[in-house]
């Protein structure tokens, strides 16, 4: 059975040493009084909520799953699941980050996203049910009416009721221009909407006496493709003016996916029979309110990657220094044994410090972000709101599929630690490996986010982002390049730096030629793009461990820190050099394969 210990010093470490979050917090007024002491506290005992409410189901919870009565078409979560609900809501843990006029508790986002990665590592599929609402959350909050903020958001907030979002349609994913569902206006000014979804998550449960649908459909008037879409909020039962519920409305589970992984969670097919629901926003214009819950779900979805190697990598840690196989090529190290732990063979250490390094750098990148989210919605100068909110936009996709295809690499590898019994149900470790291959796939496949990366908020803006990125690496490498102890993790990012910025006005002259060029280097543009920012994260680690070393500080946390930040950079940074090759090699021997693909 696997076992779940929360990261809160390695959290700590990045959200105080590393990042200054709580003196950075002091100059929005919002946060100005949430110091270290509170914020500590509150990790510390989201980690308890994790591993003692929600870890012990996650291996019931996906051998049991969700089960539908299709008469009633009401879906049962496994056992366990809609009483640790009950405890996170009793906790207050829905209201941690949301705005005190909506019963919130106006805490940042950055300790929020605390506590989701530990509620990803101990159990992704139950943490779907919550996470999905904080999305819904944000649209409603950006672009809700009153009379919809006020329905809806104290009951978001508290956890008493939870959301979704319905986008996908049998005939289009991605491509949401093709989407059919239909919105016919009545005379109340309310909307009866009609169509099929797929692949909702959470679509349909026990847990909440509602569930509040975020629809995208079409008005009857609405041009063709993505420009003629709405966005509709459909409550599961209707709510009347007192707040209470009222008749059920007709959006029914017709059908419960049968999946490779988060078993527990309802992935539901969603029927919608002229439902009643109330437009937010403006018409046809529902995918501007709708990108506001997908870019949190796109946060959101990378941390669920990031629990995941967390997890996977310390069960394959102890199960190394456990295990004995063979001898160490160098000489028997544990002379009163048969044979050698396998931690002690240099391929088993590379295994468990890749999982390591991308735990550890998708940490900072994910704390690094929500300190930009609440800068973007807090700071009172508008510039720093700004360029905060770039630097977000920017970094999202590289959040959603470098984080989750480093997670695809890193439970493998865990699970590889394990040989035989990684392949075996009761150690756990092919359940992370099944429950993270979603996260490349929803929210926009990784190959979706590459192209948002290098074709919209790279090339769309003739690389102003991603110069304001360049920025805070070349600040850095100007503080410390002339600092010999720092050199080998400085040397690495500037000259990248400067291959990015070659890099990037290359395909984009290409692409200018033939589009198919960016399409065919977006996905290993955005892996150099994700290293650039990891090592420029691993570089800042490096800096704090390197400082604390020398005052005096033996804390073996720093030297592991460095060794980690070493490994990083020997063996996991390289991989940019041949990205760029491949990038570089263009798209005719992708697109003029008509034979070899007949």
């Amino acid at each position: 059975m696997p076992t779940y210990n929360p990261p809160v010093r390695d959290m700590q470490f990045v959200l105080h040493e590393v990042l200054n979050v709580a003196e950075e917090l002091k100059a929005l007024p919002a946060h100005a009084e949430t110091d270290a002491d509170t914020i500590n506290a509150v990790i510390e005992e989201a980690g308890k909520f994790a591993a003692e409410v929600t870890f012990p189901l996650n291996i019931s919870g996906d051998e049991e799953g969700c089960t539908l009565d299709k008469n009633t078409h009401e879906v049962k979560t496994p056992k366990g699941f809609k009483d640790a609900y009950a405890k996170y809501v009793e906790g207050g843990w829905p209201a941690l980050s949301c705005d005190p006029a909506f019963g919130g508790q106006g805490l940042p986002f950055v300790v929020n996203q605390c506590l989701f990665e530990m509620l990803n590592s101990a159990n992704q599929a139950w943490t779907m049910y919550p996470g999905l609402s904080h999305g819904a959350y944000e649209a409603l909050a950006a672009h809700g009416t009153d009379e919809q903020k006020k329905t809806y958001l104290p009951k978001l907030t508290s956890g008493e009721w939870t959301g979704t979002m319905c986008l996908t349609e049998p005939h289009c994913g991605t491509d949401l221009g093709l989407l059919r569902t239909k919105a016919e206006p009545q005379p109340d000014g309310t909307y009866r909407i009609t169509g099929n979804k797929i692949f909702i998550s959470a679509g349909e449960h026990d847990m909440t006496s509602n569930i509040i649908h975020l629809v995208l459909a079409r008005l009857p008037d609405a041009p063709k493709g993505s420009k003629g879409i709405s966005l509709f909020v459909v409550p599961k039962f209707k709510v009347k003016a007192d707040g209470s519920l009222g008749e059920r409305n007709p959006i029914f589970c017709a059908g419960l996916e049968h999946k490779m992984g988060i078993h527990g969670n309802a992935t539901a097919q969603i029927v919608i029979e002229g439902a009643i629901g109330t437009m937010v926003g403006e018409p046809n214009k529902g995918l501007a309110a709708m990108f506001v819950m997908m870019n949190a779900a796109r946060l959101g979805v990378g941390n669920q990657s990031l629990g995941l190697t967390e997890v996977a990598y310390q069960n394959a840690l102890a199960y190394a220094k456990d295990r004995i196989q063979m001898r160490s090529l160098s000489g028997v190290k544990a002379k009163d044994k048969e044979a050698d732990p396998i931690i002690v063979h240099p391929d088993v250490r590379k295994m468990l410090l890749t999982a390591k390094a991308y735990a550890e750098g998708g940490r900072a990148l994910q704390i690094f972000c929500t300190l930009l989210l609440d800068k973007e919605h807090n700071h009172p100068d508008e510039k720093v709101r700004k360029d905060s909110g770039e630097l977000v936009a920017l970094l999202t996709p590289i959040v959603k599929a470098f984080i989750t295809d480093n997670g695809h690499i890193s439970t493998n590898a865990c699970m590889q630690v394990f040989g035989g019994h990684g392949f075996i149900k009761e150690w756990g470790m092919e359940q992370f490996v099944r429950d993270n291959r979603i996260n490349m796939i929803y929210e926009g496949t990784n190959t979706i986010q590459s192209l948002d990366l290098l074709g919209r908020k790279v090339l769309g803006n003739n690389g102003a982002s991603l110069k304001k990125f360049g920025k805070l690496v070349a600040k850095l490498v100007e503080e410390e390049g002339v600092n010999e102890k720092m050199a080998e993790f400085i040397n690495p990012i500037a000259g990248l730096g400067d291959q990015l910025t070659k890099f990037t006005t290359e395909i984009g002259f290409k692409g200018f030629q033939n589009p198919d060029e960016v399409g065919a280097a977006a996905v290993d543009y955005l892996r150099v793009a994700g290293h650039f920012v990891f090592g420029y994260l691993f570089a800042r680690m490096a800096q704090v461990a390197l400082r604390e070393i020398a005052a005096g500080n033996t804390d073996p946390f720093y030297v592991a820190k460095l060794q980690t930040a070493r490994f990083y950079f020997a063996k996991l940074f390289p991989e940019t050099a041949t990205l760029m090759r491949t990038a570089r090699a263009g798209s005719k021997v992708l697109m003029d394969t008509e034979a070899a693909l007949a």
